[in-house]
């Protein structure tokens, strides 16, 4: 037996139930179609990058941009970039687009192609200017071509930003080398020992 609207229904007599009064129904519908999408995450506000909630996502969701990524971990340049361009064009929500911009920068400067390298890392700082990353990979391209004083405030900037960031050091260990050179103290005596015969 069934039960709805204070009274029994027989399970052959299922048609009754729907002959519920309207609101029943539009109240059901109004939760599958508003509220239970809302739980499932997938509405904009709180969809991948836009929202500091943990998202379970199983595999890279912008296959480019990774591709990208680990093409120039591997040394391979021209196809890590190609690769990040492509991503980028499909990059979603600001952090992909910020690590296709970074990316870029970085792989241009290992090209040696600093003038390219400089526009990304600009477009990227013009875009967030809280990105370390982008303060540390214009740096470099500074200190590669010998902006020197634009290299020091870049560096101080990133480190304000991440005190610890370990490619920070090395960045800033690059511009102490090239303004302020180590010269060796000590001096070997090479000359060989001569025995009087």
């Amino acid at each position: 037996m069934l039960m709805g609207n204070n009274s029994f229904y027989d399970r052959k007599d299922l048609t009754r139930l729907w002959v519920q009064p309207m609101d029943n129904r539009l109240g059901i519908l109004f939760i599958l179609l508003f509220l239970v999408p809302n739980s499932w995450g997938q509405s904009d506000k709180r969809s991948i990058g836009h929202t500091a909630d943990p998202v379970t996502v199983i595999g890279p969701r912008n296959l480019p941009l990774y591709n990208g990524a680990e093409a120039l971990l591997a040394g391979d340049n021209e196809e890590g970039i190609r690769l990040t361009l492509e991503g980028l064009k499909i990059a979603f929500g600001r952090r992909e687009e910020e690590a296709a911009l970074s990316n870029l920068c970085a792989g241009y400067l290992k090209l040696g192609k600093y003038s390219e390298a400089l526009k990304y890392c600009d477009t990227l700082l013009a875009q967030n200017n809280e990105s370390w990353r982008g303060y540390n990979n214009r740096a470099v391209a500074y200190i590669l071509t010998r902006q020197y004083d634009k290299a020091e405030v870049d560096l101080v900037k990133g480190e304000e930003l991440n005190p610890g960031a370990r490619t920070l050091k090395i960045a800033r260990s690059m511009y102490m080398d090239a303004v302020h050179p180590v010269r060796p103290e000590i001096e070997i005596d090479d000359r060989q020992n001569q025995v009087d015969e």
